[in-house]
């Protein structure tokens, strides 16, 4: 978090902290949109250069910690890029073969599921469900075998079709390829990008803005640094409760709900249904239902009473309607880098929202006072 030198923060009249704070606040807006329109006209430039600052952005805390311990900035930065590396590197190596083995039964799972989820609902509820429910069900579970079985070579086919267009497979191998580098030059740098920012700003702004700048750091680093740790620590959770229950695609459907509790509720409620398909198609006994409800106990009183406000806090500080809705427009307008987005540009436009506020509230206009002079 960035700490305002003492000779940085003179007081401001009221006008003047006004016309910085709106000033600051087109800013904003204006930078997050030009984010939107450089991803779409210039997409093979500007997400690899965003995904480097986003790198930097999320270790840049680490290498400052190593600075304290008086290491070079260059030398932290090569630890923690090797380390980050390293790890990344083995996580993929253990991964992919738990995911391939885990897509291999995707066609399998929702084929049994077509077939004998409505009996057993029908044998636990004693009801019977409509034909036509059953019909339709048993289409829908061949339709999405036949899909996932043959999503391997459609996926063949669709990356041969994008590597005969030569210019834009190269540029898109060179443009994944850059982002180490970028990201470790960018994270070796980063002081100094800040100070550049910092050397721009008109010096009687530079304490007000620098504030605002600090509640922005906040909000995204709550976000990107906090909610990524809280996921990963829930699908950890629910992925070991789920196999220990020995319900089928446990380690996919832990990956969903805790990944997907970025989203209120989402999550959850998809891994859940998900848990209870797996669970009549594996059922063992009244056991695997007592450590499926488990896990999910555990999960959410751990999320709601330890992880969230250990690791995220208050600063992000968005309802859950208000997260879901920012998903569902950012999504249309922007498609799937709009849902990627959604959250954090949500988060940094509430502080602009409430920096706007703030100054609308002592304006005359609000107050019903006379204008002073």
């Amino acid at each position: 978090m960035h700490v305002v030198p003492p000779e940085e923060t003179l007081p401001l009249p009221e006008e003047e902290a006004r016309r910085i704070d709106l000033l600051w606040s087109l800013v904003m807006v204006g930078m997050l949109g030009l984010v939107f329109v450089l991803i779409s006209v210039f997409g093979g430039v500007a997400v690899p250069v965003l995904l480097a600052l986003t790198g930097a952005y999320v270790f840049n805390p680490l290498v400052t910690a190593l600075e304290r311990r008086k290491l070079s900035r260059t030398w932290g930065t090569t630890l923690v890029f090797a380390g980050s590396t390293l790890a990344l590197v083995g996580a993929v190596l253990y991964l992919i073969p738990v995911f391939r083995e885990e897509a291999a039964k995707l066609p399998e799972f929702f084929r049994r599921a077509s077939t004998q989820v409505i009996p057993r609902v029908e044998a636990l509820l004693g009801v019977s469900v409509p034909e036509f429910v059953n019909q339709r069900t048993a289409e829908l579970g061949a339709q999405a075998s036949d899909l996932l079985q043959s999503a391997g070579p459609t996926a063949a086919s669709l990356a041969a079709r994008f590597a005969s267009n030569t210019a834009r497979f190269v540029t898109t191998l060179l443009g994944l390829a850059v982002v180490p580098v970028l990201g470790f030059f960018f994270l070796q740098d980063y002081p100094r990008l800040i100070g550049l920012v910092r050397e721009v700003i008109p010096r009687r702004a530079l304490g007000l803005v620098s504030r605002r700048f600090s509640e922005v750091d906040d909000v995204l680093s709550a976000f990107v640094r906090g909610q990524l740790t809280v996921g990963s620590i829930l699908s950890v959770i629910y992925g070991t409760g789920l196999a220990i229950a020995g319900v089928d695609m446990a380690i996919v459907i832990g990956v969903i709900a805790g990944f997907g509790n970025m989203v209120p509720y989402l999550g959850t409620a998809i891994g859940l249904v998900l848990t209870m398909v797996g669970l009549m198609l594996s059922w063992q006994g009244p056991w695997q239902l007592a450590v499926v409800a488990g896990t999910f106990a555990v999960a959410q009183l751990s999320e709601g009473l330890v992880i969230t406000p250990r690791v995220v806090g208050e600063k992000v500080g968005l309802a859950p309607v208000a997260v879901i809705i920012a998903v569902l427009a950012f999504g249309e307008l922007f498609g799937f880098v709009g849902i990627l987005l959604a959250v954090p540009f949500s988060a940094i436009l509430k502080v602009v929202l409430r920096v706007v506020v703030q100054r609308y509230q002592k304006m005359p206009l609000y107050t019903g006072e006379a204008p002073k002079g």
